[in-house]
C-alpha cells in the first residue's frame, strides 16, 4: 500500500528540564557538565538548574562557571529533597519542570522516585553511588584498590564491591588480603577518610570460581559502576546489567567521571537492571505521525473493524467505517 498509510516519527526536545546538581560534600561542576551538555545538544529551549550552597550561604564558583559554559541561564540555591520537590510541582521562584535530572543521595533519590509517580518524569534513580571491581590473580592490587576508594569517597552511603575471579578459595582470599593492604596504605594519605571509612564498612568481597559465576554476581547487583580489571571480552560480553562498564588496567572509573566522553549519571541500586545512563536521547521524546489517505483508511477497515468488535469497542470501529465511502 504505498502512499496510502505513512507513519514517521518526531524527535522534539523536552520543552522544560531540571538539573540537579550534588554540593553537599564536594562541588561536583563535572555533573553540571553531564546534565547541561546533553540538554544543550537535545535543544531543551528551557533549562533549569538547582545546587546546595555551602557553609558561606554561596554556590561553588567553579559550578557556577560551568553552568554559565554549558549554557544554563537559571540557577537556583535549592538542595536535597526540597530542591527536587520545588522542580517537580513549581513555587513562586522555582518553575515546574517536565522532566529531572541528576544524582544525589538517599534522599534525593527517594524524592526523584516520588514525585516521578505524580508529578514529572525523572531520568532515574541515581545514587548513592557504588561500584564493582571484578579482578584475577595476577591484577594489580594497587589498581583495584584505588578504584574502589575512588568510588567510596562520594559519600559515607557509597558502596565498593570486590569481585575475585579464581578456581582457588585460597588464592582468591590471598588476592583479597593483598587488596585490603592496598586500601589500608592509600587510605592514610587520602583526605576524605570520614567518607571513605564509613562507606568501606558496608562494603563487601567475593571470590566467584570462574567467568560466568562473575557475570551472575555482577548481573544480578546491577552496579552503577563495574571495573573488569583484566579487561576481559568474554566477561564483558556476558554482563548485561550495570551503568557503565570500564575494560582493563588503564581504565579507571575517574575517567568516566570527567573525561573519556560516557556520562557519569548512571542508575543505581539495582536500578542498571532496566535503566541507562543519561544521555542526549534523555532530554528528548519521540512522537509517532500517522497519516491516512481514503485509499489507505478503506485498506485497513476490516482489520480495526474485525480488532475493535473483538474488544467490544464498537465507537473504534465506528469511527474507521465512517470514513470509508463504501460504509459511509
Amino acid at each position: 500500500m504505498p502512499g496510502k498509510v505513512v507513519c514517521s516519527r518526531r524527535i522534539v526536545p523536552i520543552r522544560r528540564v531540571g538539573l540537579y546538581v550534588p554540593g553537599g560534600t564536594a562541588p561536583l561542576f563535572s555533573t553540571v557538565l553531564m546534565l547541561a551538555i546533553p540538554a544543550e545538544l537535545a535543544g531543551c529551549p528551557e533549562v533549569v538548574m538547582c545546587t546546595p550552597s555551602g557553609e558561606n550561604g554561596r554556590v561553588n564558583p567553579a559550578v557556577l562557571f560551568a553552568a554559565r559554559t554549558a549554557g544554563v541561564k537559571t540557577v537556583f540555591k535549592a538542595g536535597g529533597a526540597q530542591a527536587i520537590a520545588a522542580m517537580a510541582y513549581g513555587t513562586e521562584s522555582i518553575p515546574r519542570v517536565y522532566k529531572i535530572f541528576g544524582p544525589g543521595n538517599r534522599y534525593v533519590t527517594i524524592a526523584k522516585k516520588l514525585v516521578a509517580s505524580e508529578a514529572c518524569a525523572i531520568d532515574m534513580p541515581a545514587g548513592p553511588s557504588e561500584v564493582m571491581v571484578v579482578v584475577r590473580e595476577g591484577d594489580s592490587p594497587a589498581f583495584a584498590a584505588a578504584d574502589l576508594l575512588s568510588q567510596a569517597e562520594h559519600g559515607a552511603d557509597s558502596q565498593a564491591m570486590l569481585a575475585v575471579i579464581s578456581e582457588s578459595k585460597e588464592k582468591g582470599s590471598l588476592m583479597i588480603d593483598a587488596v585490603e593492604e592496598e586500601l589500608d596504605k592509600q587510605l592514610s594519605v587520602l583526605p576524605r577518610g570520614e567518607y571513605l571509612k564509613s562507606s568501606l564498612s558496608h562494603s563487601a568481597a567475593a571470590v566467584v570460581r570462574d567467568e560466568r559465576a562473575a557475570a551472575a554476581l555482577i548481573n544480578e547487583y546491577a552496579p552503577e559502576h563495574l571495573i573488569i580489571l583484566s579487561g576481559s571480552e568474554s566477561l564483558a560480553d556476558m554482563v548485561t546489567d550495570c551503568g557503565s562498564m570500564f575494560l582493563g588496567p588503564y581504565s579507571p572509573e575517574s575517567a568516566g567521571d570527567y573525561a573519556s566522553g560516557t556520562n557519569h549519571t548512571l542508575p543505581t541500586s539495582g536500578w542498571a537492571h532496566s535503566y541507562g545512563g543519561v544521555s542526549v536521547d534523555s532530554f528528548v521524546k519521540k512522537i509517532t505521525v500517522q497519516r491516512l489517505s481514503e485509499a489507505g483508511i478503506e485498506a485497513l477497515e476490516p482489520v480495526i473493524s474485525l480488532m475493535a468488535e473483538a474488544e467490544g469497542l464498537e465507537a473504534h470501529r465506528a469511527a474507521a467505517r465512517i470514513r470509508c465511502s463504501k460504509k459511509g
